[in-house]
């Protein structure tokens, strides 16, 4: 792998695989240039398809396993990654039971989550922007994967593949950037009074809002006890580290186009 890409820090089984990847610091990481420069993901941003589909063969080659793309809408569909999974459907989330297809999602911004259990049988990725947040994308995912781990699978040999379910949250637009307005705060505080902790005021009708925060709030509330990752700490912050993360927001300031970096995660 790149050396400018990570690797998560949980203790996920042996056979859990997974990697953040990032903008890329020279051209010798990707085959974008201009604002997408150099490792750009996204085929729905504006930048030369050509490159895109080089550095989308280059993370297949370098993870050993084919990382299935989705049209992500900012929503709760869950997707069952399947070998004829093609990319592109719309899907907000997605997970699976079989080696070598990577559950991928694209962000700039918006927190990339990712799911295993303690026995590696499955394993799932997530878009969680504020609005799936919101709207339920996290228990939408672990209701999917409480039956899919729970079903039998030959790697455990016909017995039961369910486990305690672990997470591990990606960089994402931190708390010192991401301002929101009353509709966000009340879309949260609204259904959950212990939300408004995620917030802090910043004039009027304004906030700034600890994206990373709500995740593992609501992370908690359904029941996954171990969440690793986003801490929200600024070197998590996609706004703030642009020289390695895309971001949204802060090419818009620039009135630029952002290209988008990827988490995956695999059973190998």
């Amino acid at each position: 792998m790149r050396n400018s890409w990570f690797v998560p820090g949980w203790p996920a089984p042996a056979q859990v695989r997974a990697v953040c990847t990032t903008r890329g610091e020279s051209s010798g990481d990707g085959a974008s240039r201009g604002a997408y420069r150099f490792f750009n993901l996204g085929d729905h941003v504006g930048d030369d398809s050509a490159a895109v589909s080089a550095n989308r063969a280059r993370l297949e080659r370098a993870i050993g396993a084919r990382p299935v793309f989705l049209q992500q809408v900012h929503a709760t569909h869950v997707l069952t990654l399947e070998p004829g999974t093609p990319n592109g459907l719309v899907a907000d989330a997605a997970l699976t039971t079989t080696t070598g297809l990577a559950c991928t999602i694209m962000v700039a911004d918006c927190l990339p989550i990712l799911l295993t259990n303690d026995r590696g049988s499955c394993v799932a990725a997530l878009h969680a922007g504020w609005r799936g947040l919101a709207g339920g994308v996290i228990e939408a995912t672990l209701a999917r994967f409480a039956t899919l781990a729970a079903q039998p699978a030959a790697s455990t040999r016909g017995k039961s593949a369910s486990g305690m379910t672990m997470a591990w949250l990606g960089p994402c637009i931190g708390p010192s950037a991401f301002e929101v307005g009353t509709d966000v705060y009340d879309a949260f505080v609204g259904i959950d009074s212990e939300s408004a902790d995620c917030f802090a005021p910043a004039g009027a009708g304004k906030f700034l809002a600890d994206l990373a925060g709500l995740a593992r709030l609501r992370l908690r509330r359904a029941g996954v006890a171990e969440i690793y990752g986003n801490d929200s700490t600024s070197a998590w912050c996609t706004v703030n580290n642009e020289a390695r993360f895309f971001s949204y927001r802060g090419a818009r300031r620039r009135n630029e186009k952002a290209g988008r970096f990827a988490a995956c995660i695999w059973r190998a």
